[in-house]
């Protein structure tokens, strides 16, 4: 063996050392893939029925606001016919009622002037 040889066989060792060396971060990045892939099948499985169920919840909640706006537009309508019914009542009941008042306080005015008082003679 000549010295060229044994430099040879020295370089070729300290590739092998250098090779190993960096072969230690590769399979570590290949198992941080593989553990990447594996949470992202794992998430992509679960998000698909979240997804539907978010999306039968958003269907419920437009049909439950649709019965609600239907509802909403009813009390609108019951309220103005109650409010039309009040100004029709006190238009029909109003006017005839202050007129008996109005009578019966002067009936009783009526009254009181033609009872004699009785500290007087």
């Amino acid at each position: 063996m000549t010295g060229g040889d044994i430099a040879g066989l020295i370089a070729a060792g300290v590739f092998a050392v250098l090779v190993a060396f960096l072969a230690i971060p590769l399979i570590k990045l290949g198992r941080v893939f593989d553990e990447t892939t594996l949470a992202i099948r794992d998430l992509s499985q679960n998000v698909t029925p979240l997804l539907e169920e978010t999306t039968n919840t958003v269907a419920q909640t437009n049909h439950q606001l649709a019965t609600l706006d239907t509802i909403t537009t009813n009390v609108a309508d019951v309220t103005g016919n109650v409010s039309a019914m009040v100004a029709l009542v006190a238009a029909t009941v109003g006017g005839p009622l202050i007129k008996l008042a109005g009578f019966s306080a002067g009936v009783r005015a009526a009254f009181r002037a033609t009872k004699p008082r009785r500290g007087t003679k």
